[in-house]
């Protein structure tokens, strides 16, 4: 029997297995479920700090308010819709809907879209308001 050289992983891009959008929404939906898990975290930590008040609570305002902190408030918020769209996504799975291919490419794409367009307009309204 002669041995035949294999690739080691189905994963090594290239050799047996093409990247699919199926592939990344399962990604970002694991690591925006963990971003999200961490990012209560600090929920937790500026909800402390409103309780505390004083200069505690003028603390967590000057780091939300920075430049590093909006970005980290603009991921999550991204994290946020995308993990709520497709968690929706895989509930009309659930029930039944949306497994042929095409249904299943068309429905990926929209939870980038909408997830995108729906983050966006959350700031926008939001930064509106504060204005």
């Amino acid at each position: 029997m002669a041995y035949r050289k294999r690739p080691l992983s189905p994963f090594m891009l290239g050799q047996t297995y093409r990247f699919q959008i199926t592939s990344l929404m399962s990604i970002l939906h694991r690591i925006t479920g963990i971003s999200l898990a961490l990012g209560g975290i600090s929920l937790v930590w500026w909800l402390m700090a409103i309780a505390i008040g004083g200069d505690a609570y003028e603390f967590a305002s000057r780091q939300w308010s920075s430049p590093l902190g909006l970005a980290f408030l603009f991921g999550f918020t991204l994290a946020l819709v995308y993990h709520l769209l497709n968690g929706i996504r895989h509930l009309l799975w659930d029930a039944g809907w949306g497994f042929e291919i095409p249904k299943v490419y068309a429905s990926g794409y929209a939870v980038f879209v909408v997830g995108f367009v729906l983050t966006g307009l959350i700031w926008f309204f939001g930064m509106r308001g504060m204005a």
